[in-house]
């Protein structure tokens, strides 16, 4: 994945974020209901500008891996995604009200900031980064800062 350069920064954020429906049924059995899904979560990404890297729908939850700008929050992306999807999987399938008579999605929700680099690699980088530091040189992430 690349960084982005936006008009005022550069950087990357992406998120893992796992849906589950209410009650965690297996709403997405039926394969017409689970490509219905993940064709909803596709036109609201492109709508929205998101960048999905990975989606997966399960029989009870969705994986997805996004990408958003600095302009939009977690919370918001998360709202986007359930909140349509919900209301367009109630009008093109009525019987999924056999699972739940008014949502689809659970009121949780899991997400995780990812990235090329791990926590040890940026608390190694901000320990070590006082004082002088050699850009010509390549980082050696194992060995431990002479401070």
């Amino acid at each position: 994945m690349q960084l982005n350069n936006y008009s005022h920064g550069f950087g990357q954020l992406t998120y893992h974020v796992v849906f589950v429906p209410k009650y965690r049924r297996p709403i997405f059995n039926e394969p017409f209901v689970k490509k219905a899904c993940e064709m909803l979560f596709r036109q609201i990404a492109e709508k929205y500008r998101f960048v999905i890297h990975e989606l997966q729908v399960m029989a009870d939850h969705v994986h997805l891996f996004v990408g958003i700008s600095p302009t939009d929050s977690i919370s918001r992306v998360v709202q986007l995604f359930k909140g349509i999807s919900a209301r367009r999987l109630f009008q093109r399938f009525p019987e999924l009200t056999r699972f739940s008579r008014k949502h689809i999605w659970s009121a949780g929700k899991f997400y995780r900031s990812v990235g090329n680099v791990t926590a040890d690699t940026v608390r190694h980088y901000i320990k070590c980064s006082q004082g002088d530091w050699n850009f010509t040189q390549p980082v050696v992430i194992a060995c431990e800062c002479i401070v």
